[in-house]
């Protein structure tokens, strides 16, 4: 335990008393003394919006540059000849009813859930389950979707998806510590400019209220996205 509070504390030591820019925090991040497996690297984001106003929900999914260096588990809710391009495109499973089923019974063995807008009737019934685990399929976050196979394929290359929570704020992986400092740059970059485009129009004052960035047994590291 001893080890472990002095690792942190000189990682504490380290970080920078101000704001810094994305490739100075990334290479802060890098520095820090690390655990003995590849770190998951997150990006916090306090956004300047109303969370119980829904004009101002702010939602949706975007490809990184670089992936997030994960193994996406992908389901796609389709039938027939597309269930089997929806497999070969990299699906774990591909269905309609008994898919559905499955999860009423208790398989959440997934990360993500693709449906084709037909398969909404099946699907429709699933949302007290994976609603509360964020994985309900929805048109605004590309997970409904007549290019089920497209879908299939962007979310196993490391497409992620996000939706502010009840405070404001949107938690979303960027990758993995073993990334290049160029790596993680360009992640960080791809997703808070994707959220800027995408701000809501009602919004008013500072969009961005705050941004951390932080590994998995790490400090967070405050940046400047002004």
């Amino acid at each position: 335990m001893a080890s472990k509070s002095k690792k942190n504390r000189r990682n504490q030591e380290k970080v920078p008393e101000e704001a810094v820019g994305v490739s100075q925090a990334v290479g802060f991040l890098k520095q820090f003394d690390g655990a003995k497996f590849d770190e998951t690297v997150e990006l916090a984001l306090k956004l300047g919006i109303d969370p119980k106003n829904s004009t101002q929900i702010v939602r949706g999914a975007v490809s990184l540059p670089h992936g997030i260096g994960k193994e996406i588990t992908v389901i796609a809710f389709c039938e027939g000849e597309l269930a089997d391009a929806a497999k070969e495109a990299g699906a774990f499973e591909a269905g309609g009813d008994e898919l559905a089923q499955k999860i009423l019974d208790g398989w959440l063995g997934f990360d993500v859930a693709i449906a084709h807008p037909s398969m909404m009737r099946h699907v429709g019934k699933l949302g007290r389950v994976l609603g509360p685990h964020s994985k309900m399929p929805s048109p605004k976050s590309g997970t409904v979707t007549d290019d089920v196979v497209g879908a299939v394929k962007d979310f196993r290359a490391g497409k992620v998806e996000f939706r502010n929570d009840d405070q404001g704020n949107i938690h979303a992986v960027i990758g993995k510590k073993s990334f290049s400092v160029e790596q993680l740059t360009e992640n960080v970059e791809a997703f808070i400019e994707y959220i800027h485009s995408i701000k809501p129009a009602s919004t008013k004052g500072n969009y961005f209220r705050k941004a951390v960035i932080s590994a998995t047994m790490s400090p967070g590291i405050v940046l400047d996205v002004a």
